[in-house]
């Protein structure tokens, strides 16, 4: 399978550089960006990772764009 012309850029998402809660772990942090990614080991499985820096700083946790939702 040929490789996504727009693999492993930037994806716009209406949350970026915004507060947001990781719905699989429960961490919360700002939206630094969101990029689109093979992540399979062997073949081809593409998603949106987000990646989400911990409100005080620090590093970045990544998880599936779909599981991000507005911090309250």
């Amino acid at each position: 399978m040929a490789t996504p012309h727009d693999a492993n850029q930037h994806v716009p998402h209406a949350l970026l550089n915004k507060p947001v809660r990781d719905l699989a772990s429960g961490t919360e942090g700002i939206l630094m960006g969101v990029v689109h990614e093979n992540v399979a080991t062997e073949g081809e499985r593409w998603v949106d990772i987000a990646y989400i820096r911990p409100a005080g700083g620090g590093i970045e946790t990544t998880t599936a764009a779909t599981n991000i939702v507005a911090a309250l």
